[in-house]
């Protein structure tokens, strides 16, 4: 029983890791329908590339910073328990590397590539796991603080804040240091409308990202026998709701209400497994409307040229998932309880916090030393041609 416990342990979590590997394709396809036609290819390669050098960041590094677990040992040790240790690294990983996928969208179309190999690196490898191991790992004496003072642990079952805060604000700093793409704002306060390339492709992006979601939190038990069936319906709830908050909002854009269930689903992630579904159908309703104003608001008001709004989608609403658990998951407002307000608000903070000093390091050295952003003949060209020599629809057909 106990082998066949391991195994089926085992095939819960790496069905969960092969889910949220698909999801980085839709990060992918998500980006390549936002962004003009001449950065597709790059969306494409930055995608695999950044998570290719995550998994050798956060094997050799991020997932011992963590966890204090690493793999310099004989294969017959890490095949224990079936491997589980093993695809528990593999179902971590995905999550992990989903931080430079966010980061790649926001500073899409004029990031120069290799630098942004190097910044993935430095935060898969110690930025993201110093929080991480914060949150999920009890390290530094945080959680046992938290609880000592407000009777209850930071809550966050599927990262809400752990990955989607943290990936968020980590862009805000590198979209800022880059500046706006050249042409997107005029001196005389017009803008210059960058309309999506293919919404086809934006809504498969999206499409593939909302189905893998529910690898992403339900999965995140990782053990079967600590599956829910609530953390599957509060999910559906909150895209639903994040959905037809955006298709209102946003005035049936096809862009907003294609991000709306993604909106939804970062928000719930926290409190998936704690809240009532009519909770997780309002905290993912708050969370498409927050996304649709202060996606306007960024790009219109403040001037900041984040391309796929992943401040406000990741950023903003993984925030508010963070604080919405400690609201939604009490007893009063029909959650499981065991929850408090101050520990989700006081963590969401730290994050914000670890989030922004880190990646002001990390990309302000990277712009001191070697430069973040293409020079503005290879911007105009487009990253695929400028970085990859070759575009995703050539104007003509070869003549063989």
């Amino acid at each position: 029983m106990e082998v066949l416990k391991s195994g089926s342990d085992v095939l819960f979590i790496l069905l969960g890791g092969i889910m949220v590997l698909a999801m980085h394709s839709g990060f992918a396809f998500l980006e390549l329908g936002t962004v003009r036609k001449k950065s597709q290819v790059n969306a494409l390669v930055k995608i695999l590339s950044d998570f290719s050098v995550s998994t050798i960041a956060y094997f050799f590094i991020g997932y011992s910073l963590a966890y204090g677990i690493d793999f310099f040992r004989g294969a017959e040790t890490l095949l224990q328990k079936n491997g589980f240790e093993l695809t528990k690294f593999f179902f971590l990983l995905t999550f992990a590397a989903a931080i430079p996928a966010i980061v790649s969208g926001g500073i899409a179309e004029r990031a120069r590539f290799n630098p942004q190999l190097a910044a993935t690196f430095m935060i898969v490898a110690f930025i993201y796991p110093f929080f991480e191991g914060i949150a999920w790992n009890q390290a530094f004496g945080v959680q046992a603080w938290l609880k000592a003072t407000y009777g209850a642990e930071f809550h966050d079952f599927a990262g809400s804040v752990v990955v989607h805060a943290m990936g968020g604000w980590i862009a805000l700093p590198a979209v800022l240091l880059l500046g706006a793409r050249h042409g997107r704002y005029n001196k005389q306060g017009g803008i210059s409308a960058h309309p999506p390339s293919s919404i086809p492709f934006l809504a498969l992006g999206a499409w593939i990202l909302t189905v893998g979601w529910f690898g992403f939190n339900v999965m995140s038990a990782q053990t079967i026998e600590n599956i829910s069936g609530l953390v599957a319906m509060n999910s559906l709830m909150a895209m639903v709701g994040g959905t037809l908050v955006a298709l209102v909002a946003g005035k049936n854009d096809p862009g907003f209400v294609h991000n709306g269930p993604l909106a939804g689903l970062v928000a719930v992630c926290a409190g998936s497994d704690i809240m009532h579904p009519m909770g997780a159908l309002v905290v993912g309703g708050i969370a498409g409307g927050m996304f649709v104003m202060m996606f306007t608001l960024t790009q219109n008001r403040w001037k900041i040229d984040d391309v796929l709004g992943v401040w406000p989608l990741h950023g903003l609403c993984g925030a508010w998932g963070g604080i919405a658990a400690g609201i939604f998951g009490s007893q009063a407002l029909g959650g499981v309880g065991g929850i408090a307000f101050m520990p989700q608000l006081i963590m969401t903070a730290v994050a914000i916090v670890i989030a922004l000093v880190g990646s002001f390091v990390v990309y302000g050295a990277l712009k001191a030393a070697v430069g973040l952003r293409l020079d503005q003949e290879q911007e105009y060209n487009g990253a695929d041609l400028s970085i990859h020599k070759i575009t995703a629809t050539p104007d003509r057909e070869s003549d063989w």
